[in-house]
């Protein structure tokens, strides 16, 4: 790894990181663009098996399913953008960190307010809707463990790729202000792409509440490895590719 992506990752001040009150504003936002997020996609998929016999299995599903995670991420990352940059999933802030552009600390409590948001939201719709079951995430009877692991790989890479190229790259100009639309529309063509095969999470913290609720761990380290590395391998392409400088670290506010 070249020199000034090394230099540019910092563990950062636990005083600066953790305990600023910027720091403790950010980990809020993360926890509530990670419900709003969370409870919209996991909850359309619960309505729509409600209302149908095949349920997000179906064609119909699977376009719904799409249609209202790409709207709900928008909305999570328009929300939270200004305040803590809007990651809302724990793939997008390692590659981040990778790309030096968040410090560990930071990075670590962004991450744990994220998988908060995700088990909370499962659990207000487990309440709300009367004991209904929060579907985790399941792989195609015809795929074997590693095609999965290599679909979220692939997937997860295409998502933190278009985070860096529309909010992280300081060359972005105008078009940072459709980031959030060019991330959510990403994420609804990879469901769209992979949803009928590995459910297509692309984020660990999504994974990670429909599991807590439902008590279901069947394959779930495939949903944080394959997230983690594909958003790790976009973050220093794009870095190391694209952007190239050897400055200070973007503040969390700017990207």
């Amino acid at each position: 790894m070249p020199r000034y992506i090394v230099d540019r990752i910092a563990i950062g001040r636990y005083q600066d990181e953790v305990q600023h009150p910027s720091a403790i504003k950010a980990f809020v936002a993360e926890f509530i663009s990670t419900l709003i997020f969370v409870f919209a996609g996991q909850g359309s998929g619960m309505a729509f098996t409600k209302l149908t016999d095949g349920g997000s299995s179906t064609p119909a599903g699977l376009v719904a399913a799409a249609l209202a995670h790409g709207f709900g991420l928008f909305v999570a990352v328009s929300v939270g953008a200004n305040i803590s940059g809007g990651h809302v999933n724990p793939a997008v802030t390692f590659g981040a960190f990778v790309g030096g552009n968040i410090t560990l600390l930071r990075g670590v409590f962004y991450i744990i307010a994220q998988l908060l948001g995700s088990v909370v939201a499962c659990l207000l719709l487990f309440f709300s809707t009367g004991g209904l079951t929060t579907a985790g995430f399941a792989l195609s009877a015809e795929l074997s463990i590693w095609n999965a692991f290599v679909f979220e790989i692939v997937m997860t890479f295409g998502l933190v790729y278009t985070v860096y190229a529309t909010a992280v790259d300081p060359k972005k100009g105008d078009i940072g202000t459709i980031a959030p639309i060019a991330i959510g529309f990403i994420v609804g063509a990879n469901i769209l792409a992979g949803g009928a095969f590995t459910g297509a999470s692309m984020n660990p913290a999504v994974a990670f509440g429909p599991a807590v609720v439902s008590w279901d761990w069947a394959n779930h380290w495939v949903y944080w490895a394959g997230p983690l590395v594909g958003g790790a391998i976009a973050g220093l392409i794009y870095e190391l590719l694209f952007i190239g400088r050897t400055h200070e670290p973007l503040p969390a506010s700017e990207y």
